[in-house]
């Protein structure tokens, strides 16, 4: 079905938390922490603009919105909405709103309020942007502000070096991959014609059909394997945890982190259904899963256990992605809105509980549910639907998802990813348990705070979130026809019917796998502690990991950049001038050597005798520079040629040109000659002959790549319409009747006052290099007394 076009008010919903990025530290200045419940607004109603598509998406349709934003390059702000951008955008809106009001509370009187509100909306937007872009240009655009964000949020509290490091870590990974996703995209764009993600969704197989499948499916890998912390990248995502609370909820849980899977998820019609990707990513996917809930259960912080057990979600889902099987990937978009919702909840309840004890540290905690009655409650909600227990739209999910495992035995890697989507759920089970159980059961334990329920702003979202993860399973039929079944239809590229129920309406497989998956989280549960200390023993024994690999790789970075540094910037000019020179040769030289072209020379016509004289002249001054004795000598013959061009000019009918080139070689003899006779330099070139024949190799190599661009320049169809639209409107619009006068001072004067200011900042540059005075020596001899000789005066 042809996208339907719609107004620009879903693009103004994009662009609205920019705006509220910019007004939140002026609210925050007026209203404290109660500023929360006013920018709550702008989420809240972004979230009911994009209800108001679900009925509609539902039905099929989708629909397309753009604006023009670099129209010569075919780049649009476009939007695209469908059942999966409309999940999306609905979870980062919701969710977004009870986040805003969550950091309200959770920042009460912290001085950087209002800059960190901004930030959060500055995501915000970003992530919008991301999971709704139609043009790959500014879908990548959003991509990388979602890595910049991050970078401001996590670092915020940057006096803390943990902060800074983390901060950088996350943007280095994301950003890094955010560069192969955009050689990705060109790619794509350079394969196919096309830019629009709407169109490549309209032709499935177009990418598939290019003949570069391979690269471009490695190059999407790299972008969302990285943003989605799969392994071996999952180490920045347990790092950020350095970041404020609200930060952990939102971006870390139910937002950016997803971004891959979202970006996979997308590409799933265009690059899904081959042998490499339903290889590639359940087995990259089924480790992460693994890795991530055998290091969750091996934290004591809440946080950190939290956040491995996000990236082991994020790898369940990806494996589930890879597998191509259409009850998997409907399995992946429940769990996908089941783990939005109970991770949020569990985040913030976390961060509530170090907000009111002090500490996150769950040896240190017991006994809180007294003390903490909602946040215990919605604990336990969120924490049953992240351990697939009925009647939570977790265990739904846990159902669906083991059903598409178990029915992919005969296709492809059935066993080992049904074997590690057990082992990693019953793993999960167990972190669920303890972040549930641990601070709130037992007896009571002294906390370096008084403990006490949160405010309002706390507990707001974690009740709503854990409640909705209840209701969702409730209305289990309405949420598969409303919300599952158009994202697993944008999933398949096509119509996709979900019956979803809330409990087994039989006794089949995947509820064998369930009760085999409640049974060992629970055992696995009474073992905890030795659990713990068993991973702690295989961590201690393994010793390096990818988290010591990055800053392994970050210091031969540095070391090699440092080295290069020296190479390149030895305080030098001769080398620099050869450096630049040098690239430029292999600049100009390169591309006809790589395709073989060159352009024919060109027969010269019939010159008078003074022509050539003049041409005679230019060699001439040519060959004096060349064996000139000094440096001020080569000066002034290296002006012979600059005089001889200015008449080539004037006779082949450019006088005011000529003119031009007579001043400007003037100026140049007189001011290098001032320099030179002005600044401590050698007065002849001493340099080996080597060396000499080495820069000379480098002179004639741009001469003549200059020179044959210039030839391929002018043996091009000439295009006369600049020229016409100068000639026909020099004397109209500007008023004057020399066109090339009119060029330099009106059509392009802001390029001609440009020019200006380079020149006297040189100018400038130059006075600074001549009134240099190297500081005299301070004697430490003692002046007589009564001795008259003038105090040595140091120069300024």
């Amino acid at each position: 079905m042809t996208p339907a076009v719609i107004d620009d008010t879903t693009l103004y919903a994009v662009l609205a938390p920019f705006a509220a990025a910019v007004v939140a530290p002026l609210l925050t200045r007026w209203f404290k922490h109660n500023a929360a419940w006013f920018l709550a607004i702008v989420p809240a109603l972004i979230f009911l603009h994009f209800s108001g598509f679900v009925v509609p998406v539902s039905h099929g349709e989708t629909f397309v919105a753009a604006k023009a934003w670099a129209p010569s390059y075919g780049v649009n702000f476009s939007v695209y909405v469908d059942g999966l951008s409309t999940l999306f955008a609905l979870l980062i809106s919701g969710i977004g709103t009870f986040i805003i009001l969550y950091s309200g509370g959770y920042l009460k009187g912290h001085p950087q309020q209002g800059r960190f509100f901004s930030f959060m909306f500055l995501f915000m937007g970003s992530m919008l942007g991301l999971v709704l872009g139609n043009n790959l240009i500014s879908l990548f655009v959003f991509w990388e502000l979602t890595s910049i964000t991050s970078f401001l949020l996590i670092g915020f509290d940057h006096l803390r070096t943990a902060s800074r490091r983390a901060a950088l870590q996350a943007l280095v990974v994301t950003g890094g991959g955010g560069l192969i996703l955009l050689a990705g995209f060109i790619t794509i764009i350079t394969a196919t014609g096309e830019i629009e993600m709407s169109a490549l969704l309209a032709s499935p197989d177009i990418i598939k059909n290019t003949g570069l499948y391979v690269p471009i499916f490695f190059l999407i890998l790299g972008g969302a394997f990285t943003k989605s912390a799969q392994f071996p990248f999952h180490f920045w995502l347990p790092n950020a945890m350095e970041a404020p609370t609200p930060v952990s909820a939102f971006l870390h849980s139910a937002t950016m982190v997803k971004a891959g899977v979202y970006l996979l998820m997308r590409m799933q019609p265009l690059l899904g259904e081959t042998e490499l990707w339903t290889t590639v990513l359940p087995v990259f996917g089924g480790l992460t899963l693994l890795v991530g809930t055998l290091l969750a259960i091996r934290q004591t912080d809440l946080k950190l256990m939290l956040a491995y057990t996000t990236v082991a979600s994020l790898g369940l889902l990806v494996m589930l992605t890879g597998t191509s099987h259409e009850k998997a990937l409907e399995g992946a978009v429940l769990y996908l809105l089941a783990h939005s919702l109970f991770k949020g909840c569990l985040f913030m309840v976390a961060g509530t509980i170090d907000h009111e004890t002090g500490t996150r540290d769950i040896t240190k905690l017991g006994g809180l549910r007294a003390a903490m009655p909602i946040s215990f409650v919605a604990a336990c909600l969120a924490a049953l639907s992240m351990s697939g227990m009925p009647p939570f739209i977790g265990f739904i999910a846990k159902e669906v998802l083991y059903y598409g495992t178990w029915g992919w035995l005969d296709i492809g890697l059935g066993l080992p990813v049904t074997i590690a989507a057990v082992v990693g759920n019953a793993l999960m089970l167990v972190t669920a348990a303890a972040v549930a159980i641990k601070p709130f059961f037992g007896a009571k334990v002294e906390t370096p705070k008084h403990a006490h329920e949160g405010p309002v702003l706390l507990i707001a979202g974690p009740v709503v979130l854990s409640v909705l993860g209840l209701v969702l399973a409730f209305t289990a039929h309405t949420t598969g026809e409303l919300l599952i079944a158009p994202t697993l239809s944008s999933l398949l590229g096509k119509t996709a019917q979900v019956e979803l129920h809330l409990l087994p309406t039989s006794f089949n497989m995947p509820l064998i796998l369930s009760l085999i998956t409640i049974g060992a989280g629970v055992l696995l549960f009474t073992q905890l502690n030795r659990l713990r200390n068993l991973m702690a023993a295989v961590l201690k024994a393994i010793g390096w990991g990818p988290d010591k690999g990055f800053d392994q790789f970050v210091c031969v970075i540095v070391a090699f950049s440092g080295r290069l540094t020296r190479l390149l910037q030895n305080g030098k000019m001769q080398t620099y001038m050869m450096f630049t020179f040098g690239f430029t040769a292999v600049a100009v030289l390169l591309p006809g050597y790589l395709t073989g072209s060159y352009p024919a020379m060109p027969k010269l016509p019939e010159y008078r005798f003074y022509e050539w004289g003049i041409f005679f002249i230019a060699v001439l001054g040519l060959v004096a520079v060349l064996i000139a004795k000094t440096r001020l000598t080569a000066i002034v013959s290296l002006g012979i040629q600059g005089f001889a061009v200015a008449l080539i000019f004037m006779m082949f009918g450019a006088p005011d040109l000529s003119f031009t080139q007579f001043m400007v070689e003037t100026l140049s003899v007189v001011i290098l000659a001032l320099v030179m006779t002005r600044l401590n330099l050698m007065p002849s070139d001493h340099r080996p002959a080597p060396a000499a024949f080495g820069t000379g190799i480098i002179a004639g190599a741009v001469g003549l790549g200059l020179t044959l661009t210039m030839l391929a320049i002018t043996q091009q169809p000439f295009d006369s319409r600049l020229s016409d639209f100068f000639a026909q409107f020099s004397r109209t619009i500007a008023h004057g009747r020399n066109i090339v006068n009119v060029i330099i001072v009106d059509f392009r004067g802001f390029d001609t006052l440009g020019e200006i200011a380079v020149v006297v900042l040189a100018g400038l540059c130059v006075l600074a290099l001549i009134r240099v005075r190297t500081k005299p020596e301070k004697t430490c001899e003692p002046e007589a007394a009564g001795s008259d000789k003038p105090q040595a005066v140091e120069a300024r």
